[in-house]
């Protein structure tokens, strides 16, 4: 089964984000602020986190980044404004996605669904290596001239896209698309860049993820 964490202030809010995502499939765990947020995280393993970003004694955006630390699971951020400041941070944090209130259940389910099926591993895939580059992508391990690098859920997402079209430019529109929608909803196109600018620090100045302006990216290979 399915378990989903959400952190969310308001108690009519969050009882309706239960009730919306709940199923025979799925259930959710609900916390009111910080405090009961990382007891539940410590307590239980999650295939999903949904945080407020405004909570009574914290901010989601520091959950967040201890979520990541911790090498827990995907997160989605809901905001009460769509300052960009908000988003970019989120993302620069790792925040696989965000919604902007008000939303509706539609849409958020629609969010939550396709999170959930971008988290479930790959049946198999073969062991990419590269100048010093080894990303094996069925256990979650990579590698750059031997060091572990510690890559968000939306940066192996990425990674994989890239790699897998090696050669190949992929346009921006299809990459926040397999990224991050799925069709649900739009993202603002700075997320991709975000995402993009942290993954090539992860990776150091030798990764080949090369801008194609004007279109999109690709990870080069030698002719």
């Amino acid at each position: 089964m399915e378990q989903i964490l959400i952190v969310e202030d308001d108690p009519a809010l969050g009882r309706g984000l239960v009730l919306a995502l709940e199923g025979t499939e799925r259930s959710c765990t609900l916390a009111s602020d910080c405090a009961g947020a990382r007891r539940a995280l410590a307590a239980s393993s999650f295939d999903l986190a949904i945080f407020d970003i405004n909570l009574p004694d914290g901010s989601g955006l520091m959950l967040l980044e201890e979520t990541r630390a911790a090498g827990g699971p995907p997160v989605i951020l809901l905001t009460a404004n769509d300052l960009e400041t908000d988003i970019v941070t989120g993302l620069t944090l790792g925040a696989d996605d965000y919604i902007t209130k008000p939303f509706s259940l539609a849409v958020l389910r629609a969010r939550v669904d396709a999170a959930l099926r971008r988290s479930k591993p790959a049946l198999a895939t073969a062991v990419f290596e590269q100048d010093g580059f080894r990303f094996d992508f069925t256990r979650l391990d990579f590698t750059a001239d031997g060091k572990p690098l510690q890559l968000s859920q939306t940066e192996q997402r990425l990674l994989r896209l890239l790699i897998e079209n090696r050669g190949h430019t992929l346009p921006r529109d299809t990459l926040l698309d397999r990224i991050w929608t799925d069709g649900a909803e739009y993202v603002d196109e700075n997320a991709l860049s975000v995402t993009v600018g942290r993954l090539r620090r992860k990776l150091g100045k030798s990764a080949p993820i090369k801008t194609v302006y004007g279109v999109g990216y690709t990870w080069a290979v030698e002719a």
